[in-house]
Formats: structure tokens, sequence, C-alpha cells
């Protein structure tokens, strides 16, 4: 079995809050900073009894968001492609060159002020990356990602969030375009990686994407595809989860995906989130894989 997501680094949840509604999921209820960081802790527990090797990194002092740290680069090998984040997050972005090139990872910055959401907007599989973007990464930065680590681009767009006259909503914290799937992995994930007989398997939810994006992902060949319903996507997080290629962590109120999951015989873990979810993130944005 080629594992994927082997390794994977995880800062906390010690600073998180709901300051600046940077996405659509932000509300003016409470959030639970406890809860929050009890979830987290369950998080790396679930990866932990899934055989992945969990590094631990502390928290930047100064950013609602630093928990999630799928977007804090992409990373494959000894290089990694710094983010450049939403202003609330923007002191992220030294923090996380600091903590990777501690690693031993070769950090490089994209060029032009093009804005790029790491992991969370494009997810290898193999040699291919799935992209998103618009909404928190650009096109161009993207390709440069690609291009630098050596992946080959499949590019897509979800679908944006409308106002009741149906025009795209900017967001009024970040002044970006804002999408209930403002980072592709809230739309698809990868769950298995490239067999003798498959490129990979992917879950992903077609009414999360524009209709020339579902074209692209209808027409892949040679990839096994799992479908996801509407429903579990947007209000169960299903596809921001992590698999290993034989264990699945992920939402614990999609049973349908779950379902799909067992019967294919892996084994499925769902830690219960309920605080991180009110910040827009789940299990696959609070770690960030170290892709071989």
């Amino acid at each position: 079995m080629n594992r994927i997501n082997s390794t994977l680094l995880m800062s906390g949840a010690d600073f998180f809050s709901n300051d600046q509604p940077i996405n659509p999921y932000y509300a003016d209820e409470d959030i639970d900073r406890n809860v929050a960081i009890n979830e987290h802790v369950a998080i790396g527990h679930a990866f932990e009894s899934a055989e992945i090797n969990v590094i631990r990194v502390e928290p930047p002092t100064t950013s609602q968001d630093g928990v999630y740290t799928a977007n804090w680069a992409l990373v494959r090998g000894t290089t990694a492609v710094l983010a450049r984040l939403p202003n609330a997050r923007h002191t992220e972005e030294e923090w996380a060159e600091k903590i990777l090139q501690t690693q031993g990872i070769r950090v490089v910055r994209v060029p032009n002020n093009w804005k790029f959401s790491g992991q969370g907007d494009a997810l290898p599989c193999g040699n291919y990356l799935f992209c998103g973007s618009t909404y928190r990464s650009d096109v161009e930065a993207q390709k440069f990602a690609a291009d630098t680590l050596g992946y080959t681009r499949i590019q897509l767009r979800t679908v944006p969030q409308l106002t009741a006259e149906g025009t795209e909503v900017i967001n009024g914290s970040s002044g970006w375009p804002d999408s209930f799937y403002y980072d592709i992995d809230l739309a698809l994930s990868i769950i298995k990686g490239p067999t003798e007989n498959s490129l990979g398997t992917i879950a992903y939810c077609p009414k999360a994407f524009t209709a020339e994006s579902q074209h692209v992902l209808e027409g892949l060949e040679g990839f096994d595809k799992i479908i996801v319903s509407e429903q579990e996507a947007i209000q169960a997080f299903a596809c921001n989860l992590v698999s290993t290629g034989e264990t699945v962590i992920m939402s614990a109120t999609a049973p349908q995906l779950k379902a799909e999951f067992e019967s294919r015989g892996l084994r499925v873990i769902t830690p219960t989130i309920s605080e991180l979810a009110k910040g827009g993130g789940y299990i696959r944005c609070t770690s960030l894989s170290f892709n071989s």
C-alpha cells in the first residue's frame, strides 16, 4: 500500500477566535476555546492512532487562525512554497517560514503578491495537484507552486457565495471574493495515492464546483472517484478529511460518506468537531502534510 499523509504538522488552538470573519462560516456566536483545544488534541490522537507521524509546534500568538496549518504552505520533499494569506492571517507567514526551516525545509515565496492558500487549495495525488482558484489562491500562484515542486496541475474552481440578488459576495474582512468552498479541501479530498491500476482515489462534491470544473472532473481518466453529497460537504465538512490510504479521519456527521469508505475496506475514525468548524476549518485544515 502506498501510504499518504504519513507525516503531518500541527500547531494549536490556543489563540483561536472568530474576531475577524474571513469566511462565510464565521458567526456571531461565541467560541469556547477550551472545547476547541480539546477537539484539536482529539484530532492529533486520531492521526496517531492511524500511525501518522505528528509533528507538533507552537501556534502563532498573533493570529486567530494559526490552528489551520494546512494553509501555511505546500510541501514536497525538502521544499515548501509558502502561502500568502488574508490580512487577518498575514503574520502566520513569517511564523510558518521559521517553523518549516527548523524542520530542514527550504522555503520559496510566491512572487508578485499573488495570493496562495497553501495545501488548503492545492491537494497532491501522486504527481498531480488538484488546485482551487479565485477565493484564496490565484491561478498564477498555483502554477508557480506546481512548477516549483514538480506537479501537474488540475485547475478547478468552486462555486462562489452569492447575494440574494445573485451577485458574488466580497468578504468584508479580507476584501476577497468568498465561497462556502473557499479552499478546495472543503470540496475535494485525496483518499488513496497512485497504484499500478489507478492514478489515485478522490472524493468530491460535484455541486461544489462550477459547471466548467465539473466537466473537468467528470472527464478525468485514470482516477477512481467517490461522489459526496452537497448536504454532507457543506453541513458536515465531509471532504475536509485526512486519509492515509488505509484509514480515514473524517467528520462524525457524514454517515453516507463514512459508509462508502467502509464499503471499500477503509478504516474510519470520526472525532467530534463543533468549535473548530465555527472558523470554517475542520480536520484537513488543522494539518499540513509533508509530501514525498
